[in-house]
């Protein structure tokens, strides 16, 4: 339950209806362009925590034209041929950002696993699996929630590979 005057979010809607426990957190805009790691970083620091805890969201599309959700950690960066192989694709490119609204619903720095307009295959970088829970964004710019990480990766049918660049 949201502890501040904010209104629930679609993503927090949707774990309570499935019964997954979050905590709600907001924070100030700011910190750079949403989508960005300077942003990213400036979030976690926002929320106190550890940036390897904080994930964000990439969509991108394969080589066959399906789409693919990417988590990992803020700081991190997605390695385009990591990111293919561990979704069994020749290849996979970021979607452009005025693609990323009409396909997950959600607008850029806002974008959440959880309650894009369709389910499509997600996976978390392999260092979410470190943490019992970890921060996601909760669907809208300055609001996140964090979750039990095993409870997540059920609820999204999600898998866990190494997704980042080294």
């Amino acid at each position: 339950m949201p502890k501040n005057k904010e209104e629930k979010t679609n993503v927090m809607r949707i774990l309570d209806r499935e019964k997954i426990p979050y905590t709600p957190h907001f924070y100030q805009e700011g910190g750079g362009p949403e989508g960005t790691r300077e942003y990213g970083l400036h979030v976690a620091q926002a929320l106190g925590e550890d940036p390897d805890r904080v994930f964000k969201t990439l969509a991108a599309r394969g080589a066959s034209g399906e789409i693919y959700v990417f988590e990992l950690p803020v700081a991190e960066t997605l390695d385009l041929k990591k990111a293919a192989r561990a979704v069994g694709e020749k290849s996979v490119q970021m979607l452009r950002v005025d693609e990323i609204n009409a396909v997950t619903g959600y607008i850029r720095g806002g974008c959440s696993p959880v309650g894009m307009k369709k389910r499509y295959p997600t996976v978390f970088h392999r260092t979410a699996a470190d943490f019992g829970s970890i921060y996601i964004s909760a669907g809208k710019i300055g609001a996140q929630v964090e979750v039990d990480t095993g409870a997540l990766l059920g609820l999204l049918q999600a898998g866990t590979a190494d997704l980042a660049s080294e």
